[in-house]
């Protein structure tokens, strides 16, 4: 009997190995999840998830996203949303062009809703408006943060994470236009730029266009780097020793990169406007006044042929200002993404 042993052990692992043959690639394919499609360029990351739903009024809801790109954090995304959207119905679902708002410094995924009749313009009824939470000051950027990068990375949670998010479960298309006020703006200058191919067109409102444009300018930026004590170093390094990075998120050294889509461009000059109180005035407004002016010429010296300004003149840094140019840009953001705006105000 013990002479059979081993004959009886080699039919029995082969029969497990037969078992397993048949059976390890159902098991694979069950455990496994499917990523979702890497557009040109991209690296996998993992997905951020929506955790919480809240209609917040007619037409508004806000998602609580979950982002592996800001550390496991949660963070809110407000959806202003288009007739008709009705992201459930899976059968036949629309994906909607696209504006994504972007807040300015110290403000939130609220401030557009809140402070401007955005909520209001009937033309953007046919589009999907996407508010998101972007940091007190967190300069839509993956932050350096002395070298080793990480928590947070607000570029890859709003162009990666979000955006497939959005695209997969919440009926965004891939038609887009980007635009935001002062960080924000500053913000929708650099994705345009650093994305290319993402956003059709970009408006800037007020924006930090050319943060390396002087040392006075260099110096205002790092007072806000450096706001609700934060090392100011985290954010984009030191300016001259990591000047590679600071160019690599300035809109003016990114110039070339906006040759080929429509940008909109506003600011005013810091004096007292007409839509601010007796006696203000902002030399923040001022500074970026003078460096959206270096843009625009730099975007001309490059040849971009699809160059909007309104340099106003007279006029601070505020929100009755934003306002009036998110109406003035809307046009040709709206062509930009093939809507028809004739819907009226």
């Amino acid at each position: 009997m013990s002479a059979n042993v081993p004959a009886i052990l080699i039919s029995l692992r082969t029969r497990t190995l037969l078992v397993l043959s048949v059976l390890l690639p159902v098991l694979l394919a069950t455990v496994t999840p499917t990523a979702p499609a890497l557009a040109a360029g991209e690296t996998s990351t993992p997905g951020a998830e929506v955790v919480a739903v809240t209609q917040v009024a007619e037409r508004q809801v806000d998602l609580t996203v979950r982002s592996p790109a800001l550390g496991g954090r949660t963070v809110n995304v407000r959806l202003l949303t288009p007739d008709g959207w009705n992201p459930h119905d899976r059968r036949h679902r629309q994906h909607w062009p696209t504006l994504w708002l972007l807040h300015g410094c110290c403000g939130d995924y609220t401030s557009w809703t809140s402070r401007t009749d955005v909520a209001e313009i009937d033309s953007l009824r046919d589009v999907l408006v996407v508010m998101p939470e972007a940091g007190w000051n967190g300069w839509y950027s993956d932050w350096w943060n002395h070298g080793e990068g990480g928590d947070p990375a607000w570029e890859t949670f709003h162009t990666v994470e979000l955006r497939r998010l959005l695209e997969r479960d919440w009926g965004a298309g891939d038609n887009r236009v980007v635009a935001g006020l002062s960080m924000g703006g500053q913000g929708a200058l650099l994705y345009a730029a650093r994305h290319p191919g993402m956003f059709k067109a970009t408006a800037a409102y007020s924006g930090s266009a050319h943060p390396l444009l002087n040392d006075e300018s260099v110096s205002r930026i790092m007072g806000f780097f450096a706001g609700q004590n934060n090392d100011p170093l985290r954010v984009w390094g030191d300016p001259v020793a990591q000047r590679r990075i600071w160019e690599a998120h300035d809109p003016f050294h990114l110039a070339k990169r906006l040759r080929s889509i429509p940008v909109y461009l506003s600011c005013g000059d810091g004096t007292t406007g007409p839509l601010d109180p007796p006696g203000s005035t902002s030399a923040l407004e001022a500074d970026f006044n003078r460096q959206n002016h270096a843009l625009a010429a730099e975007l001309k010296r490059v040849g971009a042929r699809h160059v909007t300004t309104h340099f106003y003149g007279p006029g601070t840094h505020a929100w009755p200002y934003w306002e009036r140019e998110l109406h003035a840009s809307l046009p040709m953001l709206l062509n930009a993404l093939g809507v028809e705006g004739d819907r009226g105000r």
